[in-house]
């Protein structure tokens, strides 16, 4: 890899990481319905690197952020929870996008992704928890996904499509 496109991720990173950070301060929007739901506003990065760059860079950006974030948030037990959602969420993200993206535009590819990160995380906690009773709450954590890809979504193509010139300036697409 060049040291171009490294410090491209390395950007892309630290941009994810920084939503990450602001979103933790962020007070739950959907506390009355889903308690523990979230926007995912660093999903707009992961989903941006995936149109960019592919699928191993998307998911080693949504790893590392992960990583990254358990750590300066003291939050590493979150850190299970936080990277299987990162691994369903990109692989369904560029299953969708690669295979059907003749079918659902970047909205649709986001809300695939919000989906997955929910079940992957609720498998989790089941697991520790020794409970398959959690999967009750996925019907709420289903809708909240569909908002908040549909937000992620319009997002993440709002901001490929104005700075798609200065991305093909610097990256070359």
């Amino acid at each position: 890899m060049n040291t171009k496109k490294l410090t491209q991720l390395a950007m892309l990173t630290s941009l994810g990481l920084a939503l990450h950070i602001i979103e933790s301060f962020i007070p739950n929007p959907f506390i009355g319905v889903a308690p523990g739901a979230k926007l995912g506003l660093a999903n707009i990065i992961g989903l941006i690197t995936l149109v960019l760059f592919g699928f191993k860079y998307a998911l080693g950006v949504n790893l590392l952020r992960c990583f990254i974030g358990g750590l300066a948030s003291g939050a590493v037990s979150s850190m299970m929870y936080s990277m299987s959602g990162a691994i369903m969420s990109t692989l369904l993200m560029f299953l969708v996008y690669k295979f059907f993206k003749k079918y659902f535009s970047l909205i649709g590819v986001s809300v695939f992704g919000a989906l997955g990160h929910n079940v992957a995380q609720l498998t989790v906690a089941s697991l520790i928890i020794h409970n398959a009773r959690m999967f009750t709450y996925l019907p709420f954590l289903m809708l909240m996904s569909v908002f908040t890809g549909i937000f992620i979504g319009l997002t993440a193509n709002f901001t490929i499509s104005k700075t798609k010139l200065h991305l093909k300036q610097m990256i070359g697409i």
